[in-house]
């Protein structure tokens, strides 16, 4: 039976995830994700699990490398600039095919920027955020209650493909207070017999390892990767549609920038202008499967986000250029309003045919 409750976004994630079976988390204080790791130092103890609040975010991500490696659910939660500092643990547990839950609750930057939310770890996020051939799964909420679904749901991908899963969430969503159902959980571990857990002696020994050196093996190795990749874009592409039955001005956001266009598309309906919205939810892998198919019917696209122009790029691949794609953004902590998305809609309806 669900409990509703009003909770922040943070805690959302940090009970959400405790409900589907962590019970190890290693972080690192960061605003605006701090409540997370505050929450789970409350909590784990409580529970019998492990809260660790390491000296760095470097030796926190290698601590998510040794629990996960174990076999167990684990996460971890950050923000932009110590994402950055995680990012070579990130791309290990890549090339290790390692299943767990890391957080970025956005700041903007570069840099140390700012403690405002922010969407400009987009590509850090879907383009892998570290080095090597890799991926990550990437999901973006856009309420709290999503903050709490899509953990449950970014721990079974994760642990479904041998790979590393990221809660993408803007400085709003963290902070943001809502009414959020929480599942009662009952997550029952399961036996990962590729995990260094003991062999009972039942079976041979497993090693966790990243490094191949023999070119022929880890191209191999690479290859096979990527077929798992492909069936997670074939088999896990999240999206929402607002209004695009007759769309002719189609809005493409995430995360606060969504909910803020989704009121700039009805306030665009009652003005009599066929707006509507695709709102990815995973981030990587990207839905360009209904943009292509919006690219067939609408005037132009408008990627609206908190960056200086990140996604709009995967909107310009996913409609192969055959209609306009526009920017509306807001940076440094500022978020666009409802009106200046209008504003943008009125100003491309009325500018192409």
């Amino acid at each position: 039976m669900a409990e509703k409750v009003l909770m922040k976004g943070n805690e959302a994630i940090a009970e959400a995830a405790i409900r589907c079976g962590c019970r190890h988390y290693f972080g690192y204080p960061i605003t605006p994700q701090t409540e997370i790791a505050a929450y789970m130092a409350k909590r784990m103890p409580k529970i019998g699990g492990t809260f660790l609040q390491a000296e760095s975010e470097v030796a926190a991500i290698n601590m998510v490398i040794g629990a996960a490696s174990a076999g167990v659910r684990v996460m971890t939660s950050s923000s932009s600039p110590g994402i950055s500092l995680k990012s070579e643990g990130l791309s290990y547990m890549a090339g290790c095919d390692l299943p767990a839950l890391v957080v970025n609750v956005q700041r903007g930057g570069p840099g140390l920027g700012g403690i405002q939310p922010s969407q400009s770890d987009y590509f850090q996020a879907t383009r892998g955020g570290g080095h090597g051939d890799y991926r990550m799964i990437v999901l973006a909420p856009a309420s709290v209650q999503e903050m709490a679904s899509l953990t449950a749901k970014a721990f079974d991908l994760a642990d479904k493909y041998r790979m590393t899963a990221m809660i993408l969430a803007d400085g709003t969503m963290g902070q943001m207070m809502e009414p959020v159902e929480l599942d009662e959980g009952g997550y029952t571990p399961v036996d990962k017999p590729w995990a260094a857990s003991g062999t009972g002696m039942q079976r041979e020994h497993n090693i966790i390892n990243s490094l191949s050196l023999v070119p022929e093996e880890l191209e191999k190795l690479n290859f096979a990767r990527y077929e798992k990749y492909k069936a997670v874009e074939e088999n896990e592409t999240m999206y929402e549609e607002y209004m695009m039955d007759d769309a002719e001005i189609c809005v493409v956001a995430f995360g606060i920038a969504a909910r803020v266009s989704k009121n700039a598309v009805i306030a665009a309906r009652e003005a009599g202008i066929k707006a509507g919205m695709i709102r990815p939810i995973t981030l990587w892998p990207f839905p360009a499967a209904p943009i292509k198919a919006a690219a067939a019917r609408c005037k132009a696209f408008i990627s609206v986000e908190l960056n200086m122009g990140q996604m709009i790029e995967d909107v310009r691949l996913a409609s192969e250029c055959r209609r306009p794609v526009c920017l509306c953004n807001r940076v440094g902590g500022m978020i666009p309003s409802p009106e200046q998305v209008l504003g943008k809609i009125k100003e491309i309806n009325g500018g192409v045919q």
